[in-house]
Formats: C-alpha cells, sequence, structure tokens
C-alpha cells in the first residue's frame, strides 16, 4: 500500500507541477508524461501482489466531516481494475506528449497535464476505496477531469456540446449512486463497502439504484448517449484512457456491489444477459454508418461494453441457478474482455489520433490512402481493427469464444424458456461479430486504402516515434492476449471464482482448454507473418511498372469513383429499423438545366435525437416560465432562505403536536 500511496502522490503532484510550468510546454508536457509514468509503475507493484494472492493491508485515517473515514484497500477485484489503468495511463501519458504538443502554440497544457494526471489518480482511487464517501469524492473527481479533458477544444460548438451533454450524465449517474449509498448506510449502520447482510427487499432497492448509477458511467443502453460525444470530442490518448478503463469503473461498480451483498440474485443475472444484448447490438449497428473516425470506435466501445455485461449476466445466471460451468465460463469470458478491449480500444484510439494528427480531420469522407503514407500507423490500425472484430487468431476472439461456450452449453442444459433464450443470445452475439467485421472493414479500407480524398490526405505523414511505440505497446499487449490467453486465465483465477461462486478446479478446466488455442493462435501468426516476409522479399527485387489503377474506360479516375464511407455501409443503413436509421438529406436536381444538387448524412444517436431532445426541449420551454424567480437580487435570495427555513420549523414544529 505504501507505494501505491506514493503513486497517487506522484499522480497529484506531477499535475500540479506541470500546471506550474505552463509558460514551458516541453518541460509541462515532460513533467506531465513522467509523472503519469512513474506514478503508475508505483501503483501496479500493489495490483500484480494482489492478484498474486498477496494480502494487502488497509490504509485508514479519520476524516473529519459526518459518517467520515478514508479507508483504502485493495483484493483481486480492485488489482484486476487496476492494472489496466496503470498500464494504460502509462502509454497514454508518452503518447500524449507528442500529441498535446502540437497545440502549444495556441494553448496552454498545463490545464491538460493537471486534469490527466488527477484522472489517473482518482480512478485509482475508486477502485481501492473501501468507504463510500471516499469512493463518491474520487467518482465525481473522476468525472470532472474527465470533462476538463474533453472540453480542450472548447472553441469548437461540437465540443461544448460533448462536455455538457457527458457532465449531465456524470451527475445524473452520481445522484443515483448518492441514493444508493444513502440507503445502504441507513439498512446496515455503516457506509464501509464490506460485506454486509441486507434482506431480501433491501438487496433489491441497493442493486436497482446501483445499478442505475454504474450503468450510466459504462455507458449501457438507453444511458450510453454521452460516450461517443465525449469520445469523440477528447484529445486521442484520453480518449483511449475513457474508453479503455474509465468506462470499466462501471463495471468494476457492478461487481463491487455484488460482492458486497453476498452474490447476485437470479433477476440481476437475466436483466444484465438482455441489457448486454441489447446494448452490444445497437452499439455496433450505430457504428456501422458513423461517418466521424472517432466515433466509430466510441460506438465499438459501447458494443463491447454491452459483451462484457452479456458475459456478467451468464456468470450470475449461472452461479444463482446452480451451473458452475455456464457461471465460470461466462465471468472468465467477460474478465478477459475487459483487459482485451482496453488494449484493442487503446491502440484504435491512439491510431486515430495518430491519423487526426496527420491529417486534421477525423472525417472518413476526407481520408483515404493513409496506409502508403503511414504504413506504421496504418498497419497497427489494422492489426487493432483485427482484433476487435473478434477474428481469430487476436484476442478480441478469445473473451467471446468463451462467451459463445457458455451460451451453447446453457443452451444444452437449462430448462426450456431459458434454453431459447441463450439460443437467441448466441445468434445476435454472432450478429455483433459479424456487423463488428463490417464496420471495421468500412472504417479501414474508407480511411487507409484507395486514393486520397483531400489535400489534407495526401499530404499526411507518419506518427512520431513515441505515439508509435505506444501504440506497438498496446499491439504486443493483444499478441500476448492471443497467445497466451491459459495464462491471462491463471492471473484472474482469483478475481473469477469468487464472482462466480465456483472453485478453482472449475477455473482451471477453462484454463487448460485455452491451451489449444493459445497454440492455435501462435501458428497461425507465424504462418501469416511468414507468408507476408516471402511475399514481400519475393516483389522487393522485381521491377515495377507504375501505371493507372483500372479505370473503366475513364482518362483521368479520381478519388471520387471510390466508395464513400455512406456507400459502404447503405445495404445494413437499408436493413436496420427505420428510426435507428441515419438521417437522409437530399436535394435533387430539379428542372431542365439544374445547377446544383447534394445528399447529406447525419449519423447523431438515434436515441438522443428521438428521445432525450426532446424531453429536453420540452422540459427547458417550462422551466423558462420560472425565470421570474431568479431575478439576480441577493435580497430576494435572502428572502427565499428565510421562507425555507421557517417553513422546515414550522413543519417539524407541527410533527411535534400532540392532538387531545
Amino acid at each position: 500500500m505504501t507505494l501505491f500511496l506514493a503513486g497517487l502522490l506522484t499522480f497529484l503532484a506531477g499535475g500540479v507541477l506541470a500546471a506550474a510550468l505552463s509558460r514551458w510546454p516541453r518541460a509541462a508536457s515532460f513533467a506531465g508524461m513522467a509523472s503519469a509514468v512513474v506514478g503508475a509503475a508505483l501503483g501496479a507493484t500493489m495490483a500484480v501482489d494482489a492478484l498474486r494472492g498477496e494480502a494487502i493491508p488497509r490504509f485508514e485515517m479519520a476524516w473529519r466531516i459526518p459518517a467520515g473515514a478514508v479507508v483504502l484497500g485493495c483484493d483481486p477485484l480492485s488489482g484486476f481494475f487496476l492494472l489496466p489503468i496503470f498500464v494504460l495511463g502509462a502509454v497514454s501519458a508518452v503518447y500524449g506528449r507528442d500529441y498535446l504538443l502540437a497545440f502549444s502554440a495556441r494553448k496552454s497544457l498545463a490545464v491538460p497535464w493537471l486534469a490527466f494526471n488527477w484522472l489517473l489518480a482518482s480512478l485509482a482511487v475508486v477502485v481501492t476505496a473501501r468507504h463510500a464517501l471516499v469512493l463518491l469524492v474520487a467518482w465525481e473527481m473522476m468525472s470532472l477531469c474527465a470533462y476538463v479533458l474533453v472540453t480542450f477544444e472548447h472553441e469548437h460548438a461540437e465540443v461544448r456540446r460533448a462536455g455538457w451533454v457527458y457532465l449531465v450524465f456524470a451527475h445524473i449517474g452520481i445522484a443515483f449512486l448518492i441514493g444508493a449509498f444513502v440507503f445502504f448506510g441507513a439498512s446496515t449502520g455503516t457506509l464501509l463497502l464490506d460485506a454486509s447482510t441486507l434482506t431480501t427487499v433491501q438487496r433489491n432497492v441497493f442493486l436497482v439504484l446501483a445499478l442505475a448509477g454504474f450503468g450510466l458511467k459504462a455507458g449501457l443502453f438507453p444511458a450510453h448517449p454521452w460516450l461517443p460525444e465525449a469520445h469523440a470530442a477528447a484529445p486521442s490518448h484520453v480518449s483511449a484512457v475513457m474508453s479503455g478503463v474509465l468506462v470499466k469503473m462501471g463495471i468494476y461498480g457492478i461487481l463491487r456491489m455484488v460482492v458486497m451483498v453476498g452474490g447476485p440474485p437470479l433477476w440481476l443475472g437475466r436483466l444484465l444477459l438482455v441489457m448486454g444484448v441489447v446494448t452490444a447490438i445497437y452499439g455496433i449497428t450505430v457504428a456501422t454508418y458513423q461517418r466521424d473516425l472517432k466515433r466509430v470506435f466510441a460506438y465499438s466501445t459501447i458494443e463491447n461494453i454491452g459483451i462484457v455485461t452479456l458475459g456478467l449476466g451468464l456468470g450470475f445466471w449461472g452461479r444463482a441457478t446452480g451451473h458452475p460451468t455456464i457461471a465460470a465460463l461466462g465471468t472468465l469470458g467477460a474478465l478477459l474482455h475487459v483487459w482485451n478491449h482496453t488494449a484493442m480500444k487503446g491502440l484504435l484510439f491512439l491510431g486515430a489520433g495518430a491519423v487526426l494528427h496527420a491529417t486534421g480531420t477525423k472525417d472518413l469522407e476526407r481520408l483515404g490512402g493513409l496506409l502508403r503514407r503511414m504504413p506504421i500507423a496504418g498497419s497497427l490500425v489494422v492489426f487493432g481493427a483485427v482484433a476487435i472484430a473478434g477474428l481469430p487468431p487476436l484476442n478480441g476472439f478469445v473473451g467471446e469464444w468463451l462467451l459463445y461456450r457458455s451460451l451453447i452449453h446453457g443452451s444444452t442444459v437449462a430448462g426450456p424458456g431459458a434454453s431459447a433464450a441463450f439460443t437467441f443470445a448466441l445468434g445476435a452475439l454472432a450478429a455483433v461479430g459479424g456487423l463488428a467485421s463490417l464496420a471495421f472493414l468500412r472504417a479501414c479500407s474508407t480511411a487507409l486504402l484507395g486514393e486520397p480524398r483531400s489535400a489534407e490526405a495526401a499530404a499526411a505523414h507518419d506518427a512520431s516515434p513515441s505515439m508509435l511505440g505506444a501504440m506497438s505497446v498496446l499491439a504486443c499487449a493483444c499478441l500476448f492476449f492471443s497467445v497466451g490467453p491459459f495464462l491471462v486465465v491463471g492471473l484472474v483465477e482469483r478475481v473469477a471464482a469468487p464472482i462466480a461462486g465456483v472453485d478453482h478446479g472449475a477455473i482451471d478446466a477453462v484454463r487448460v482448454s485455452l491451451v489449444p488455442m493459445g497454440v492455435a493462435n501462435l501458428v497461425l501468426l507465424i504462418v501469416t507473418a511468414a507468408s507476408v516476409s516471402l511475399v514481400v522479399r519475393a516483389s522487393g527485387g522485381r521491377e515495377h511498372a507504375a501505371g493507372p489503377t483500372w479505370d473503366c474506360g475513364y482518362v483521368a479516375p479520381t478519388s471520387r469513383m471510390q466508395y464513400t464511407a455512406r456507400g459502404f455501409a447503405q445495404l445494413v443503413g437499408e436493413l436496420i429499423p427505420r428510426w435507428f436509421r441515419p438521417r437522409i438529406e437530399v436535394r435533387r436536381p430539379d428542372g431542365l438545366f439544374p445547377t446544383a444538387a447534394s445528399l447529406a448524412s447525419n449519423g447523431d444517436d438515434p436515441i438522443m435525437r428521438g428521445s432525450y431532445e426532446p424531453v429536453i426541449e420540452r422540459g427547458g420551454f417550462w422551466f423558462t416560465r420560472l425565470r421570474w424567480l431568479q431575478q439576480g437580487s441577493v435580497h430576494l435570495y435572502v428572502l427565499y432562505v428565510l421562507i425555507a427555513v421557517v417553513s422546515g420549523l414550522a413543519w417539524l414544529s407541527l410533527r411535534s403536536w400532540e392532538l387531545p
């Protein structure tokens, strides 16, 4: 715990030092990056020790507020979520140094580095907090630091909107969490986040409130609209941290609360199973027609959170109904996908940052031909896309394969109703995989292949060595998870067993079954690498005649002859329900001699467009009618306070009267 506390102090002090060096951007960036890396290295030691099963002593300190105390602890569950925070945080900090320096001529880098380091500190405190007040304070600090980073380019209207949307959803979520912990404290008499005994009704009320609060942060449907807005607006290394670890705080919170109340009820497993399927299908469907490269990745995050939630639902269902195989496979599949997604999505968002850094745009319709101009960064993006699409032999397939096995097993041993539900979920998961392949094939082919669609894309260049190095570290993590899934299961065994309610024998059986997959993945990767190497060598010594691409009879083919991002996804757009389709605005040629025509598509979130925005607009209209209450007069506000105090005292007085 001592090294962990030293890491927290390093984060906090490094952020302050970077802010103090605001007049010297390079010095501020180095201070922010170095403190993030050192703090992460110090904190990661405790996470590894916890995963190895070592007992970590608690840190306790008095806090002079009602019912307050600073209590920090670390068990295997905390260590499981701490490790990706520190690893991805350090990698993103190294990447962010060169990324943010591009803004140094017109922006101060003090605030983003202060907020980034304090964000890492607050994330670490969230997963180690053992007192509800500490968790709530760290949770609010995490949200505010993320808001500051999301609005880094606040001069753009869409960034300001993203910041407000994020802030509103974050505070709705913490309102539910405050309600959950107030109810928990009133029911148990303590705010310590330890195992507690609750009645069935108390447990269900507490879990519903906690699920609402943590589900908002995880981006579960329909509380997801903040996620694509914020991820697309934030600097890319911040998007990587938000997607890789911040949204996982919702998953951590759900698991921690379930452990606190002694295990999941059956209804929670069923609910998470349904929410996971719906979230995954919705996220990847909307991703297929996004025009912004970072929004494609953001909606993919929603999809993957849905996959993790599906796995947790399977694990909880299996535990509640006495099916240890389903529980073990589902829980391990969810946990492996948490780590896999951290590496894959971190790599992709850093790749999107390299594209944005080189071209100045995220618009797929303005990209193209980048693989030739950015061979290393482009290849790493393709690597990450294959992994996140869940295709073998990379790591995205490993966690999903365990979920497939869990669903198949459940469909054969469960009752008729549950068997039908598992069969439907199995088909839904397969459909999600197919749509994910289409979404990332569309994104990579449009952005990386063909001819440039703009002058910015034509002038693109590869990223700096430190940015490429950060991306390569995450690519290596993906490789490790793909060839050594049995080793990863060994690391998370102490996390999965108590959550799934199974003994270590069930976990070992899954671990042993993954050995052939790891070997097969390794062989396939070696064969693929050798084949590519042979092709490159064979073609390297030949003379190549330069000529135009097959032009279908056109003398001067241009990039306008290529498939657009919208055209690539047109078929899928026609198959999905009308309400979920992008908005298409067509201006057709008119008259004998038409002068103009246009077609524009808007890929904004269907739920935000169709549900939240109309409600907010109507609510705003009615609340504007109350403006007469707020006149800017201090005397009037004092009168309001006086009326409230007198009314409260009068109510208490009336309650104490005894009627004859």
